[in-house]
């Protein structure tokens, strides 16, 4: 075979076969900084799963004595003992959950974007998502169960008199939870509607706007003052799936991340 020289010009089928190899490589490249992006919101929930896992176990460490080693003097209601110990029985329960929950998928989903298939990255992501949210509902019915357990656990224990102002205290503090709870989660929550990930689809561009804190509080409010109970519940625990049938609702099916895949 002759070799080619300067002036010489590439056989078309060697051009067709350099050209295709060169938008190989750019897919392969683009593929790799789109999975890297998402390996940041893996990592992100990760983080924030062992936290909540670790909190859950450390009340889980103090509620397991309360049920096993509390001494309840004789003469106690029954009914009273009964129910106390079954709603220490259920924190206990609900932080030992989120523990397994949290465990579990700070182990599972990094192996499965790891070792996965094509496209592992992105299921890994999303579930993370929705286990992260369930996993925190657990962790904050256990908090609050830990508290109504603490409340019982005044009239097990004292005299009525003593038990009814320690009740008063912890009802008190109970409250400034709460309200600190919901003065920070509004403060930094973004509603599904808005909410940005790294995968990239053909809405995206929809999620990618400009929003300010004022404006991020306005749709909070009137995002939340149009749902029922059992919307807010399901937006809570399936973001992803919630946000998408609002899109659907919004736009039509067209527009949606699923609709535009049929087309």
């Amino acid at each position: 075979r002759r070799r080619l020289g300067w002036g010489d010009k590439l056989p078309a089928q060697a051009a067709g076969a350099m050209l295709w190899a060169d938008k190989r490589a750019l897919e392969q490249r683009v593929k790799v900084d789109m999975i890297g992006i998402r390996e940041q919101e893996l990592k992100f929930y990760t983080v924030n799963l062992q936290s909540i896992g670790m909190q859950s176990a450390l009340l889980a460490g103090y509620l397991y004595p309360a049920i096993i080693y509390i001494v309840i003097p004789q003469g106690k209601n029954t009914t009273l003992v009964t129910a106390y110990l079954c709603l220490t029985a259920s924190a206990f329960g609900l932080h030992m959950i989120a523990v397994i929950n949290a465990m579990m998928c700070s182990m599972l989903a990094p192996g499965l974007a790891l070792r996965g298939p094509d496209g592992s990255m992105h299921r890994a992501v999303d579930a993370m998502l929705e286990e992260y949210r369930l996993t925190f509902f657990f962790f904050y019915l256990g908090v609050i169960a830990f508290f109504f357990s603490a409340m019982l656990l005044c009239f097990v224990l004292f005299e009525w008199t003593v038990a009814v102002v320690t009740l008063v205290v912890t009802l008190y503090f109970f409250y400034v939870m709460y309200n600190e709870f919901i003065r920070v989660y509004f403060r930094f929550r973004v509603p599904p509607t808005l909410l940005i990930t790294g995968k990239f689809d053909t809405d995206a561009a929809y999620f990618e706007m400009g929003i300010s804190a004022a404006d991020l509080r306005g749709a909070n409010d009137a995002h939340s003052a149009q749902q029922s109970i059992r919307q807010q519940m399901r937006e809570f625990l399936v973001p992803l799936s919630y946000a998408q049938a609002y899109m659907e609702e919004l736009n039509g099916p067209e527009h949606s991340p699923r609709g535009s895949d049929h087309h």
